[in-house]
């Protein structure tokens, strides 16, 4: 036989992809726990797309490609008019969800918003049950939707826990893009073998860059790049359906699979990982742990290794108020992720490069006692000048504990501390706070604070009769399990 010719074995489906179809198909949900959080997670990932339909940026993306086009049984977007394609609302949910950094967030090796998946989710289910209505049979209820959440957040967590794609370039969303696409397969009633062709569909688009996310070239995409991985997937979903092939192979194959291609190298030196390296790594399997553990940006839209310093600097704003002038320097002590992801210096060019900034979501609650949305816009940073001025007397140093508890199973901390030092040499005492509002061990503190959020959220699009009548859906987890999904989007739309 010739040495120059690849030998023709079509592989088994890769067993990563296995698992996930396996998964999806076979794992019966009966955590309440799971059940209780994906509710509030999904009353807080709804409310985050309602408040960003205040901000033209995000708007100007949303609606159909032709105007005027009519879809029957098209799915609704939150807070709009808008009857879409599944495809199409599935990228325009996922925008809102993620304009202003405020849904959820898992934090690992891999960092993402696993509530992203909730565009392609959202859309679909609300399209499949309005078409089985008009068929006559029964809708699909929010109990699926649920469990929808809980796997696409599994699959997304569980793959990131030891599998680093930023140290690669690569960014989150390639998972969103992977885990709606199993999630979305089966609710449309695909089989295993569908299903596989859809994971594998969303593992050979590779990934795009984390470039947008970084300085010096942050900006406005990474506010809709989840939405556009959520769309790809039910767009991959679809075709699969379809009947169109999957690739087997598409981790392993030597030399044109993603691991060779695309998870090869280390992002710092470039230099080539062992073949052993290159391949994913897996503590556990796959359950309800990522939705029991997920964490919730409660008090603050900030990008979440953050929130820890925003919450120290709101509780040392007293002391420092009225001295803003007489500061020399600010120490923040953080973690490594920290650093490499939002520590950054010089110029800030737009919202989304304002709320990747650690020290700009330091200052701002240093100066004016809390951080909202509306202070990452232009005129505002403008306005206050003071903002600025603070930045630049800050001083970065990773504290080697912040680090290693980060990654720790059963801590997880987001760590930040902060002191204040000032120019006649005294300084405020250091503020530590290791755990934010949202994380599972203040879930007993957070979830009250949820609750007002969604509360707050829902009071800037509807009027007060409408915002009881979601929240009190809401907040019934029997009454919500049991609503069509149809039904519940007649409530959120205008």
């Amino acid at each position: 036989m010739s040495a120059n010719v690849d030998l023709n074995n079509r592989p088994e489906y890769d067993q990563v992809i296995q698992d996930i179809a396996d998964y999806v198909l076979n794992f019966k949900i009966e955590s309440q726990e799971a059940l209780d959080t994906a509710r509030n997670c999904l009353m807080d990932t709804i409310g985050c797309g309602l408040l960003a339909l205040r901000f033209p940026e995000c708007t100007k993306h949303l609606g159909p490609m032709v105007q005027g086009t009519v879809v029957p049984n098209g799915a609704r977007v939150p807070g709009t008019s808008f009857t879409l394609d599944p495809v199409k609302a599935a990228w325009d949910i996922g925008c809102i969800i993620r304009w202003l950094d405020y849904n959820d967030t898992w934090l690992a090796a891999e960092w993402g918003h696993p509530s992203d998946n909730l565009g392609g989710i959202l859309a679909v289910a609300d399209h499949l049950s309005q078409v089985r209505v008009s068929h006559g049979e029964a809708p699909l209820t929010m109990r699926e939707v649920l469990e929808g959440m809980i796997m696409a957040h599994e699959i997304q967590g569980v793959i990131a826990l030891e599998n680093s794609f930023n140290r690669v370039g690569l960014c989150h969303v390639l998972l969103v893009r992977v885990a709606s696409s199993a999630v979305v397969a089966k609710m449309m009633g695909g089989n295993r073998e569908q299903i596989m062709a859809a994971i594998s569909q969303a593992w050979v688009d590779g990934s795009a860059l984390r470039t947008y996310r970084h300085a010096p070239n942050a900006g406005s995409r990474k506010s809709w790049a989840a939405g556009d991985a959520t769309s790809r997937a039910v767009r991959l979903a679809d075709m699969s359906l379809r009947g169109e092939m999957g690739i087997p192979g598409v981790l392993t194959a030597p030399q044109w699979g993603f691991y060779d291609v695309s998870f090869s190298k280390t992002n710092k030196d470039q230099q080539l990982k062992t073949p052993e390296d290159r391949t994913f790594k897996f503590t556990q399997d796959y359950g309800t742990y990522v939705m029991e553990n997920v964490l919730f940006k409660i008090s603050f839209p900030a990008e979440f290794h953050a929130q820890t310093a925003a919450e120290a600097a709101v509780t040392l704003h007293p002391q420092v108020k009225d001295r803003l002038d007489q500061i020399e320097k600010i120490v923040i002590r953080t973690h490594e992720s920290a650093i490499r992801i939002i520590s950054k210096v010089g110029p800030l060019a737009n919202a989304a490069d304002r709320d990747h900034c650690l020290q700009y979501m330091t200052a701002v609650p240093l100066a004016f006692g809390n951080l909202i949305a509306d202070h990452y816009e232009d005129d505002f940073h403008m306005q206050n000048p003071i903002i600025d001025e603070l930045r630049e007397k800050m001083e970065i140093t990773e504290d080697e504990r912040f680090t290693r508890e980060y990654l720790e199973a059963d801590k997880r901390s987001i760590a930040n501390a902060i002191q204040v030092f000032f120019k006649d040499g005294t300084s405020t005492e250091e503020v530590s706070v290791e755990y934010p509002i949202g994380h599972r061990r203040r879930r007993e503190q957070g979830i009250p604070l949820l609750e007002k959020k969604f509360r707050a959220n829902l009071a800037t699009r509807f009027p007060s009769a409408r915002c009881n009548d979601i929240y009190s859906l809401c907040k019934d987890q029997q009454q919500l399990e049991a609503t069509a999904v149809h039904k519940f989007m007649d409530l959120l739309v205008i």
